[in-house]
């Protein structure tokens, strides 16, 4: 599996929970809901108070919360993992896959999805 990513853009967050490397992470510095917004992916593990850069645009390395296919769009799971969207349409997709996870806790490189956080419904 890859190990590495190209940043496009790389900004810094201050962790308001203790977070790990290659998870999403909000504005607010925690780790968002299942389903949620995420502002980017965490480079480097941070504590409370600590800031940390977030890759927010380009390719990241992610930590997977369960195995999926290539080229499929991601979601937040728990504890800032990515998985596989589950096409519920009041779900941030935040990623599209650029390889396979096999497992939980996989590291595997996506594309990160630009989005100004509005979710569209099928009319």
């Amino acid at each position: 599996m890859s190990k590495a990513n190209m940043s496009l853009l790389t900004l810094t967050v201050i962790a308001t929970a203790v977070l790990e490397n290659n998870r999403a992470v909000n504005q607010a510095g925690a780790y968002p809901a299942a389903g949620g917004l995420a502002f980017g992916i965490t480079r480097s593990d941070a504590a409370i108070g600590d800031p940390t850069p977030v890759d927010v645009q380009g390719t990241a390395i992610v930590t997977a919360g369960a195995a999926f296919n290539k080229d499929v769009p991601l979601m937040v799971g728990t504890n800032g993992k990515l998985i596989a969207h589950d096409a519920d349409g009041d779900k941030h997709a935040v990623a599209r896959s650029m390889e396979a996870a096999t497992a939980d806790g996989d590291q595997v490189e996506v594309l990160l999805t630009p989005h100004a956080g509005v979710l569209v419904t099928a009319a």
